[in-house]
């Protein structure tokens, strides 16, 4: 008797495909490195932009 693997989908949503795949990433660079992983660093596998500088009379 087979019994299916609930895990054996196929990925055709575009959106979970992406944060699969940005996942994976962080995964491999933190387990390749030495010491966790510093917030830019993270930042820049998620591709994301510099930080805005905060504007005067934010705290």
């Amino acid at each position: 008797m087979d019994v299916a693997d609930p895990l054996d989908v196929n990925l055709t949503d575009v959106d979970l495909m992406g944060e699969v795949e940005l996942t994976t990433m962080l995964m491999v660079a933190a387990s390749a490195s030495d010491e966790p992983l510093e917030q830019e660093q993270i930042d820049k596998l998620l591709g994301l932009a510099e930080p805005a500088p905060e504007a005067p009379g934010m705290p």
